[in-house]
């Protein structure tokens, strides 16, 4: 090699993309800056000419084995590259960052959470905080065979409606052809009857009577198979769930145990009757509609309406325009409202905002509910009497904010608002079922994935190197937890 070589890089004549017979000595062993204006054809000779270049020679120098699954690159447009060594190009990722992006879900940190939080989260009931159990069909036998005590007599129920309207006639009329006699309706045990239809404009919950058993002593195998058919048959008619009601016990049994008793293949929870379903990684998603809060779309934010901004002056009047949206008084509909209102809460547009009582002032911002005004609306030197509720500036905002197709319009209800958490996932950005999964050795160290994204990553770390996880679950989050 020419000892200049061991010195330069050197291109003669590159003709890739927009270089037109470019020549160009590059030193060696020096840091080099390709710079120029856009469209100039750096990117054309540094990654396409000279590591293009680079590679194909590398390429040629494999087996012809190797070439077949690799294939050949072709060779760029240039006369010549002298002094090439072996290349190596690092590019510079450009990421789409949306509003929902964060550092764990562009470095998948994140990704090995929701994982986690589906394979080894511990479920608990976002209505009564409850741990949600979840039995296997032999597990729900066992329970009614040994958790009892001897001489307990159980109905087994199956619930097929749930809280729901209707006269259920032709459900009545399929279950006794089926050759069930029994249905609980509303809690009351009833014979199914030709013709038997409920209220239809009541909301009603139905189960359906399996079959009745009483339990005998647990050594003793004769029941298991008649209650294991009662409970499959409970389950795939409950979609998953049943509901054994002990109707009585043995004289010294606890009094306790009489009434229902809700057993579920799904996570349920037995205080409130809430159940989910089995969790997978979109559950923890807050870039799907599976996970995301539905109240803000998985933001974790929402635009609120700020007091201090539609009542930026309190010392002014409802007349000097202290009320910000509306200005001062004008012949509309809102303020034909506000004329009506102040009347019936005993206040008027010349006293200063800030002397005004809370309620006053809670009515003018949120409304009085469903309560009737008698409003007078002018309206080209005509009277229009109306009997209407108030709901309040706020409503008022919202509704323009809502449902307006006005760009202007919906910058003035902007005006109004901040951005602030969200008040159903309170910034967690999840629904609530999501934000009801834990992880952690105990209760006082137990997270959600929210409170864990929210961390930076030496608290995540050192969270991790305590976390503890029993039996299964042990195994099951050990290759998880080593990736995150």
């Amino acid at each position: 090699m020419d000892a200049s070589l061991e010195e330069r890089i050197s291109v003669r004549g590159a003709r890739e993309h927009n270089l037109q017979g470019f020549d160009l000595d590059i030193p060696r062993g020096q840091l080099v800056v390709v710079t120029g204006l856009s469209g100039s054809g750096k990117s054309s000779l540094a990654f396409d000419t000279i590591y293009a270049e680079g590679q194909r020679r590398y390429m040629e120098s494999l087996s012809a084995y190797a070439r077949r699954f690799l294939g050949m690159m072709e060779r760029p447009e240039v006369d010549h590259i002298d002094g090439l060594s072996p290349v190596i190009a690092i590019g510079q990722k450009t990421t789409s960052s949306g509003p929902r992006s964060t550092v764990g879900t562009v470095t998948e940190v994140y990704d090995f959470l929701r994982l986690l939080f589906a394979r080894a989260g511990t479920a608990y009931s976002h209505e009564s905080g409850a741990r949600m159990r979840q039995q296997s069909d032999d597990e729900i036998v066992d329970g009614l065979l040994e958790d009892f005590p001897e001489g307990t007599r159980i109905a087994i129920l199956a619930p097929v409606v749930r809280g729901r309207k209707g006269h259920y006639r032709e459900l009545f009329a399929r279950l006794s052809g089926e050759g069930f006699e029994r249905v609980r309706t509303d809690g009351e045990t009833r014979l199914i009857e030709e013709g038997m239809k409920l209220d239809r404009y009541v909301t009603h919950d139905v189960e359906v009577v399996v079959d009745r058993i009483a339990v005998k002593d647990s050594s003793e195998d004769s029941a298991r198979p008649r209650v294991s058919r009662a409970v499959e048959t409970a389950l795939e008619m409950g979609s998953g769930t049943l509901i054994a009601e002990v109707v009585d016990g043995p004289d010294d049994a606890d009094t306790a145990i009489i009434g229902d008793h809700t057993m579920s293949r799904h996570l349920y929870d037995p205080e409130s009757g809430l159940s989910y379903d089995d969790p997978s990684p979109n559950t923890f998603s807050f870039n799907t509609p599976y996970g995301a809060c539905p109240k803000c779309d998985g933001l974790g934010t929402q635009q609120r309406l700020s007091r201090t901004l539609i009542i930026p002056r309190p010392s002014e009047t409802i007349a000097e325009g202290g009320l910000e949206p509306l200005g001062p008084p004008r012949d509309t509909w809102i303020f034909s409202q506000l004329e009506a209102v102040a009347d019936a809460y005993e206040f008027d547009f010349e006293t200063p905002l800030n002397e005004l009582s809370d309620e006053q002032i809670g009515v003018i911002l949120d409304g009085a509910g469903e309560e009737q005004f008698d409003i007078v609306y002018r309206y080209k030197k005509r009277e229009v009497r109306y009997t209407h509720r108030f709901g309040g500036l706020k409503e008022h905002i919202w509704h323009t904010y809502e449902n307006t197709n006005s760009s202007k319009q919906k910058r003035w209800a902007e005006r109004f608002m901040h951005e602030g958490p969200c008040p159903a996932c309170e910034g967690g950005r999840l629904k609530p079922e999501a934000l009801a999964y834990r992880i952690g050795g105990n209760a006082t160290e137990e997270k959600n994935i929210a409170e864990l994204a929210q961390m930076d990553l030496r608290r995540l770390e050192d969270f991790f190197e305590r976390v503890a996880f029993e039996g299964q679950k042990a195994q099951i989050a050990a290759p998880i937890v080593k990736e995150i």
